[in-house]
């Protein structure tokens, strides 16, 4: 039997038993298990406290271990995900899709270049491509329609008047709606609160907030929060850390990524299959996001 099996055997058997004075789990005693580490159990909390002066060690590395094997993931997807019309992905590119203020729907310009010759066309009255909701004629029912979807809880509006209350002046009332978004589990959300805690603006500039909201959103496939976390890494000099960052951002389509790790690879701190793989993956992440559609949606932009 090989030592890998002998290892997980006696870590099943861990499991079975109270790690501190050895009780195993039946009917009438069940155990708990440690929130952090999840490799040990306890059958209460007298034990577990007592346990913990030997554990604390082997817990705080195993946790590590748990949290990097998360964040490290790399995600199947931006956050910003597919437009939900063409269902192509959605363009890292904020100028290459739209916001709909009475959905919360993101639409690529090449459904809403194809939506406006319709429209045209057929002279109907300007509307949503996607809910088909009349296009609000002023701002104040552009407003009206974003607190509609904010009081059905959608963290997607929060966002979006978090960042008008911002541009008011009105930091309170932003970092509120910015961070009930990231209670909600929105990845921009939590880019938006780990960006009022690295300004101060609102509350209290906190490093530790910070990387956890960073972390958060990177996790949930933000790469403009992946690339912060490379460059927070890179500050303080854990350049694999960095790298690994830079390298998931740069597979999912972030210029950014892909400029640090080009020069990482000057410098000689990537080696050149970290940086051939990742430049593949960043031009194939950018050709998922084209279409015949979107090319001419870009072409009468550019007459424009």
């Amino acid at each position: 039997m090989s030592t890998k099996n002998l290892e997980e055997q006696a870590a099943d058997m861990m499991m079975m038993c109270c790690a501190s004075c050895g009780t195993a789990q039946v009917d009438d005693i069940k155990l708990k298990t440690c929130t952090a580490c999840k490799s040990v159990r306890y059958c209460s909390v007298k034990c577990q406290r007592e346990h913990r002066p030997q554990h604390k060690r082997a817990c705080k590395k195993r946790a590590a271990e748990l949290h990097d094997e998360i964040l490290f993931k790399q995600p199947e997807s931006s956050h910003e995900g597919d437009c939900p019309i063409c269902c192509l992905p959605i363009s890292l590119d904020q100028k290459k899709s739209t916001l709909m203020s009475c959905c919360s729907k993101i639409i690529c310009n090449g459904c809403v270049y194809s939506n406006d010759i319709r429209i045209y066309q057929e002279k109907l009255v300007s509307a949503c491509p996607f809910c088909r909701h009349l296009d609000p004629k002023t701002k104040d029912e552009e407003i009206k329609n974003i607190m509609k979807r904010v009081n059905a809880n959608d963290p997607v509006a929060m966002v979006q008047m978090g960042l008008r209350r911002y541009e008011d002046g009105d930091y309170d009332s932003a970092f509120k709606y910015v961070n009930k978004a990231a209670e909600l589990g929105d990845a921009g959300g939590h880019y938006q609160v780990a960006m009022f805690y690295h300004e101060g603006t609102g509350v209290e500039k906190d490093m530790k907030k910070k990387v956890y909201h960073l972390e958060q959103a990177a996790i949930g496939g933000h790469a403009g929060a992946r690339y912060n976390l490379g460059c927070v890494e890179e500050g303080n000099g854990r350049m694999d850390r960095a790298i690994k960052h830079w390298i998931i951002a740069a597979k999912l389509g972030y210029d950014a990524s892909l400029d640090a790790l080009k020069g990482g690879y000057e410098d000689g701190l990537v080696s050149k299959e970290d940086f051939a793989a990742a430049l593949r993956a960043h031009q194939a992440a950018i050709e998922t996001t084209k279409s015949p559609q979107r090319e001419a949606a870009e072409e009468e932009a550019q007459k424009e």
